[in-house]
């Protein structure tokens, strides 16, 4: 599909027809990706009374990251990416510590797939360059033991698709992503080393208990591998969320090893595993005046429902799988009304992040099973 449109852009220079053009005739690439980055943004600009781009004006958001990007070649996290501001002074207005390149907030492995889908529009250079630095940077910034760190702790993180968002865009590329097809020989084999070396690393994460794969954890030592803390209210333990982006990264490998399919036949199993009946989680409008972050108006309490469908805790115990929560000072506690609440509305603690790989698995298992 994207060789067609890349010949299809190609006709409509060679015939004369400008590319500006192509905002009406062409989908543009998708923006899904930087809704972390944007929230997190909303989260501390309350009053947001500033003009954005729309998803048709594909260059200008490009140039948005161009303008944002860092001379290592990754980006500063928590940015509104539409925004129609002066970039120097959004940059200059940043605490130094949020300068700085990182992953986190699924963030840098999104504006890299952005530009190179721009640049298979325009044929830009320039979108093509900044795509390049990022990936050097992604390269760069790879540990030895094949994972990529978050912002809170030196660890392998798959928080916020830290490691699983850089693994994807490897993955993608190895397996021929033609928005990539400009790539020097000697950058795609340095991609494809960090991408088998990501993968071993992902496959001997996976936490076991009494001889049985599970799933994961938020985040994994760097020697060791074995879960570990990252904020304070971030302890070790299998988490669901964080799970269901390594199976889909697993998922979207072509012609998948043995190993791997056996790795998401075990998570799958412990997803089922571990699913909750009988409770939802309500939210409950609160008074102008009980509100404590303008993007959470409402509190978080469990509900007793036997109709209703299952549902995920983000955390179970290493040990036994029994679910737990965590106040901001770092508490372990075991029912949600335990929570600050500030943590209980601002976190997510439940979920139905399993969802997506149920709906999938059985294809994908009739697929490998072949």
């Amino acid at each position: 599909m994207k060789q067609l449109f890349s010949i299809f852009i190609f006709s409509c220079v060679m015939l004369g027809v400008t590319i500006s053009c192509t905002n009406k005739l062409l989908n543009p690439p998708p923006l899904d990706a930087f809704n972390d980055a944007i929230h997190h943004w909303n989260l501390e600009h309350k009053e947001r009374n500033y003009a954005r781009y729309e998803p048709v004006q594909y260059r200008e958001i490009a140039d948005n990251f161009i303008a944002y990007q860092n001379e290592d070649g990754g980006w500063p996290k928590n940015i509104d990416w539409l925004a129609v501001l002066n970039t120097d002074s959004v940059y200059a207005a940043l605490k130094d510590s949020y300068k700085q390149s990182t992953l986190d907030n699924r963030n840098t492995f999104p504006q890299i797939e952005y530009l190179a889908d721009v640049y298979r529009i325009t044929q830009k250079e320039k979108y093509k360059d900044a795509a390049l630095k990022g990936l050097n940077y992604l390269l760069n910034t790879q540990k030895e033991n094949g994972g990529w760190r978050g912002w809170d702790v030196d660890a392998i993180t798959f928080n916020d698709d830290v490691t699983t968002g850089a693994l994807e865009l490897f993955r993608n590329i190895v397996q021929g992503d033609d928005s990539y097809s400009w790539l020097d020989n000697t950058t795609l084999q340095r991609i494809k080393t960090g991408y088998e070396k990501g993968l071993q690393m992902v496959l001997d994460c996976q936490i076991i208990q009494d001889g049985v794969k599970t799933a994961w954890a938020q985040q994994h030592d760097n020697e060791t591998l074995v879960p570990v803390k990252a904020r304070s209210y971030e302890l070790p333990g299998i988490t669901a969320n964080e799970s269901c982006g390594v199976i889909l990264f697993l998922m979207g490998i072509d012609n998948p090893s043995p190993e791997v399919i056996a790795s998401v036949q075990a998570a799958m199993a412990w997803l089922e595993k571990v699913q909750i009946s009988g409770i939802r989680i309500e939210k409950i409008p609160l008074a102008e005046d009980q509100i404590i972050n303008h993007e959470y108006p409402y509190d978080k309490i469990v509900v007793e429902d036997p109709e209703a469908e299952p549902i995920w805790a983000r955390y179970y115990e290493v040990s036994d799988n029994t679910p737990f929560m965590c106040t901001r000072a770092g508490e372990k506690v075991w029912k949600l009304s335990d929570v600050n609440a500030e943590r209980r509305t601002g976190y997510a603690w439940y979920g139905y992040w399993p969802k997506e790989v149920l709906k999938i698995y059985p294809d994908w298992l009739k697929k490998v099973s072949r």
